[in-house]
């Protein structure tokens, strides 16, 4: 067993020139690490207060086994003898080990190094309470390893003044960037590339060689398969079992992994055994919510799992958005909100949506509940971003609807960054109108396109200010993504959302891709114009907006042909819908003038249509026919109208003759059976009940 690293020269003196150059390339090459190195020196000197016992861990890829070969270059400067054990490249036994490190034990103050040591986690108990307690005093021992230490370490006093345990973490912004600059990657693939790698030294390695060689295209880069590939095989390795890969994969997808995820996606395997053993990967961390991988890790499972298994990707996507939407319309609402951020993060995976997205590299940022002492702060924030036309609006809207302010706070120190307003609006008077023009543009599209009904409301999405990053991507923003899903996915009876927004060309494949069209209008407050992207949930409901950004997911952005801008299905105040019902009645036995009725835009005829809509449509009206027959207190109502309107007679008196009924009778039955007739059919339409 070699007493160095591979290819290092760390003897004083030594005259090797491949080594020597070999060296030289690794002080050139390193980066980073500025803390551990530090640490590493003051032991190295003998600083009375300096540990001599460090333990390293991180995942593969992380950089030990280069920090490992600079504390090993560093020692060999000092004159100290180097004792380097790599465990990959001997027996995992005691006997083996204490062999390789026998020269601890011959050369005064040796330096002893420990490569992968989770190839031998058995012989931790051992490492710590045979092996080292003989070493000399003088030496100093590193362990390196992906597995933290055994929690025996620190349950032992005699080991606090001793060992120094060193998580080895990402590099920075600066260092990533350092480390693509000395492989040669081209400036202008720097964010990209770092926005893949997210520190990780090993991915900023590999992206940074495709990108040199030119595999990678244009400044739109990609990790290739051969990236992918080798991350995977380097991080994760072999799994156990098909059932532990689908864990992983579900991890590596959703925001928080829980064990009551994983048996929502995998019903039928034993969740408890496949989260512990999650949680015990070196690249997986666990925060307040769950466990989640290292950030390379996860964007590596999940491209691979899209590009090998598209049918597999989308089940298991639609499963934990399943699971998602269910906990974000149930849940309390701090459940409900934590969910939303995963349901926001799973459909935020593609790559074209995360320029949209807050930078990883940001300060986070939560949402907080407005407070009274936060009143003069959002308007002097709003006078500053958007003009005093706008203050005076943002002050208008405190007094009316404080409850709808959200306001977006720096974690590290609660400084305001920004905030929203999420009003809900069931009516808006013409005294009302010329206080803000934005609202009323809005509510004038909604009453021209379909009209809110009994009970419903807009929801609307007005003010969006922020500091420093106005209308554009930032984590502040995120926040308002997530608010807006929330409340659309929260509220009940909420016929239209609506977003106001002052940069409309950036956002509007976002919007799309959300379900949200742009309405061809317009409002301006002082200098600025707001766009109004808006969707009607009558016409498009939940699971199917659900569903089609699923579709967008993989297939890409949507369309922003006008051609796509309108829903699919008409939404009909209910005076237009009883009129509808009315005329649909009256023209029974006239197939061209039942195509021309409005009902059959509406959901009624389109979620029950087969291949006709308007025999759709007379089977509906026949079943609520139906309902009226089988109930006793409607009963008498069913042959007037039947009667009147399937039976071809030619004018009510004669309906009412055949019927051998009085006239004025049979005309209160007609009304009062219409009227039951619409009753049914509005409570199909408006999804209160189904047809049998």
């Amino acid at each position: 067993m070699s007493s160095t690293p591979p290819g290092c020269s760390t003897a004083h003196g030594s005259t090797g020139l491949l080594a020597h150059r070999l060296d030289s390339a690794r002080i050139q090459n390193f980066v980073g690490r500025t803390a551990e190195l530090n640490l590493f020196r003051r032991a190295l000197d003998g600083c009375p207060d300096a540990s001599t016992v460090f333990v390293l861990h991180g995942p593969g890829g992380i950089g030990k086994s280069a920090l490992l070969q600079r504390f090993a270059l560093e020692t060999g400067a000092a004159g100290r003898p180097v004792v380097y054990i790599d465990m990959r490249m001997i027996d995992p036994s005691p006997a083996a080990f204490k062999a390789a490190a026998s020269d601890v034990f011959r050369k005064k103050h040796a330096v002893l190094l420990v490569d992968s040591f989770e190839r031998c986690a058995d012989m931790e108990e051992w490492l710590r309470g045979w092996f080292l307690p003989q070493v000399p005093a003088g030496v100093l021992v590193v362990v390196a390893g992906r597995l933290p230490p055994d929690p025996l370490w620190k349950a032992d006093l005699a080991w606090s003044d001793v060992l120094q345990v060193l998580p080895l973490g990402e590099l920075g912004p600066a260092d990533s960037a350092a480390l693509l600059s000395s492989r040669g990657a081209d400036a202008a693939l720097h964010e990209p590339l770092l926005r893949f790698a997210a520190g990780h030294p090993l991915a900023l390695r590999l992206a940074a060689e495709v990108a040199a060689q030119g595999e990678s295209g244009d400044v739109e880069w990609t990790p290739v398969r051969s990236v992918v590939e080798r991350l995977l095989s380097h991080l994760v390795g072999d799994l156990p079992s098909p059932a532990h890969r689908r864990a992983l994969e579900v991890c590596g997808h959703a925001l928080d992994t829980t064990e009551e995820l994983l048996r929502v996606v995998l019903p039928d395997e034993d969740a408890g055994e496949l989260f512990t053993w999650l949680r015990q990967l070196p690249f997986i961390r666990c925060g307040r919510f769950g466990a989640y991988p290292h950030d390379v890790v996860r964007d590596s499972l999940d491209s691979d799992l899209r590009w090998r298994d598209p049918e597999g990707y989308k089940a298991m996507h639609r499963a934990i958005r399943g699971h998602l939407v269910e906990r974000i319309r149930h849940a309390p609402e701090q459940e409900a909100l934590r969910a939303t951020g995963g349901y926001n993060y799973i459909i935020s995976r593609a790559d074209w949506i995360r320029k949209f997205h807050g930078s990883r590299q940001e300060s986070g940022a939560f949402e907080a509940p407005f407070r009274t002492e936060d009143t003069d702060v959002l308007i002097e924030m709003t006078r500053q971003m958007e003009g005093e036309e706008s203050a005076a609006l943002v002050a208008y809207w405190l007094r009316e609807q404080p409850e709808a302010f959200h306001v977006h706070r720096r974690y590290s120190t609660g400084e305001v960054l920004g905030f929203m307003a999420w009003l809900r609006l069931e009516s808006w008077d013409e005294e009302a109108r010329p206080v803000d023009p934005v609202v009323t543009a809005a509510w004038d599209y909604v009453r021209s396109a379909a009209s809110l009904r009994r009970g419903e409301h807009l929801g609307m999405a007005r003010f969006l200010v922020h500091q420093g990053s106005y209308h554009r991507p930032s984590r502040s923003w995120d926040l308002v993504h997530m608010r807006v899903i929330f409340e659309i996915l929260r509220a009940e009876r909420c016929a239209w959302s609506c977003v106001a927004n002052a940069n409309a060309d950036f956002w509007e494949p976002l919007m799309r891709y959300m379900g949200m069209y742009k309405a061809p209008l317009s409002a301006s407050v002082g200098d600025l114009s707001f766009s109004l992207f808006v969707h009607d949930w009558r016409a498009v409901r939940i699971e199917e907006w659900a569903e089609r950004i699923d579709s967008c997911l993989l297939s890409g952005p949507p369309s922003l042909s006008p051609a796509d801008s309108q829903p699919r299905f008409t939404s009909l105040s209910r005076a237009d819908f009883d009129a509808a019902v009315r005329d649909a009645l009256r023209s029974w036995h006239d197939p061209y003038q039942l195509a021309t009725n409005p009902l059959l835009r509406c959901r009624l005829v389109a979620d029950h249509v087969d291949d006709n809509a308007v025999m759709t449509l007379r089977r509906l009206i026949k079943k609520a026919l139906a309902r009226l027959e089988a109930n006793p207190r409607t009963a008498h109502l069913h042959p007037v109208l039947t009667t009147t309107f399937l039976a071809r007679v030619s004018t009510q008196e004669a309906a009412a003759r055949r019927l051998n009924m009085p006239f004025s009778t049979y005309r209160r039955h007609l009304t009062r059976g219409i009227g039951q007739v619409r009753e049914h059919l509005w409570r199909w339409e408006t999804g209160d009940d189904v047809p049998d």
